[in-house]
């Protein structure tokens, strides 16, 4: 039987969450369709009714993570000035605080990359979610470009330099949440992008 109209998303979605948990303890080699329905407090059948396999519910989390990411970097731009320079510097500072707050997400980045390296579906998957992330950024940069904030740079190729190091130092955070505090984090790569976005290149 299918769950109720109303149900089924909330239903969904706590499996999600479930997955995310599972992930974060037991890593995608230890993940089974069993953990997680138990974890979730469902039947397997009800979680097959949903997903098909572990890939299926892989993808679902790395989905809800990535959203969650889009939702965080959303209102901390929202919450400060419009300018180009204080929205990168907002999308900064949320990425790299979600990989102390929430590291059980960055967590699920690292499984997901760690499989898509032999499933094709699954860099496909990777390949669309860093495009859009790209464009996103890119967007922010050609704001920049067109107030004479940023010198003139290929847009795309910029946010790929920006994510590159957001997601590297997002990385340190979650291995090493010592390392240093998410402020210090947030002014060296904010530092570092601003110098990158404001001097010719040589």
């Amino acid at each position: 039987m299918s769950p109720k109209r109303g149900v089924a998303p909330l239903r969904r979605a706590a499996i999600v969450r479930a997955t995310i948990r599972c992930l974060a303890r037991d890593g995608y080699s230890g993940l089974t369709m069993k953990k997680v329905a138990r974890d979730a407090g469902v039947s397997q059948g009800i979680l097959h009714y949903y997903f098909a396999d572990k890939r299926a519910i892989l993808v679902a989390a790395l989905e809800a993570v990535a959203a969650d990411l889009d939702r965080r970097v959303a209102a901390a731009q929202s919450r400060g000035p419009k300018d180009p320079r204080a929205r990168l510097l907002a999308l900064i500072e949320a990425c790299l605080r979600l990989a102390v707050e929430e590291r059980a997400f960055w967590i699920v980045f690292v499984e997901f990359w760690g499989e898509m390296m032999h499933d094709r579906q699954l860099r496909e998957t990777n390949a669309v979610l860093y495009e859009r992330t790209r464009r996103l950024i890119g967007a922010v940069v050609v704001q920049g470009v067109r107030a004479g904030t940023f010198r003139r740079t290929d847009p795309l190729r910029a946010a790929a330099v920006i994510l590159g190091l957001v997601d590297g130092v997002s990385l340190q955070l979650t291995f090493d949440p010592s390392a240093f505090s998410v402020a210090d984090a947030t002014r060296f790569c904010g530092d570092a992008v601003l110098r990158y976005l404001t001097r010719e290149a040589r």
